[in-house]
Formats: structure tokens, sequence, C-alpha cells
């Protein structure tokens, strides 16, 4: 159930190696099963922050649940993740965070 979506500027060389650190990263953040984490990479997208095109990036994580009083703390943990991996500033990443309610995520025919 937990969604990430990163979408940056950059080209990102190995997008297995990514997928799969983020899948983990997000699946130990939330104490979820990593089987429901899904991740999706959009590299080299038209991206431009504060009037520059210097790496950046935009994240969406959605994931029923998600306690509001610990997204400061996701948000240190994604921006870390895009630092050692991307080399991206977490000045120059936005995250959106949502917490969709049950009936509001399909899934296997059904929802939650």
């Amino acid at each position: 159930m937990p969604y990430l979506n990163i979408q940056t500027n950059i080209q990102v060389a190995d997008e297995a190696v990514l997928l799969a650190q983020a899948s983990a990263t997000v699946a130990e953040m939330l104490g979820k099963p990593e089987s429901y984490v899904m991740v999706h990479i959009e590299s080299d997208a038209g991206l431009i922050f504060s009037g520059s095109d210097a790496p950046a990036a935009y994240l969406q994580l959605k994931s029923l649940g998600l306690p509001e009083n610990q997204t400061a703390d996701y948000s240190a943990t994604l921006c870390a993740l895009l630092q050692q991996t991307l080399g991206i500033e977490a000045g120059r990443v936005y995250i959106e965070f949502s917490a969709p309610d049950r009936h509001m995520w399909g899934w296997n025919n059904g929802t939650f």
C-alpha cells in the first residue's frame, strides 16, 4: 500500500539499484512489509526548481494510515536517501505526503 513516486531532473544511471534501496527504505521507515511497497522513478524529467536546473527532485509518498506527526522524520529519511544515492541536496527536494482513506486505495479486485 505505500507508494513512493520519485521525479528528478537528473539521469539515474542504475534505476534498479535506486528502486531497491527506496523500496527497502520505505518499508523500514513505515514499518510495513516490503511486499506491499511500490516505487516509481522518473529520471531525466523536465524539472526546474528555484529558477535553476541544478539537481532536484519531487517525491510523493502515499500510504494508508500515514501519521502526520512523523512526516518531518520521513522527510529527513527520504532526503538522506536522495543525497546518498543521487547527490541531490535536501534543499532541492519537495515531498508531498498523503494518507488516503482505505476505501480509496484499490488492490486485488477490491480495496483495503
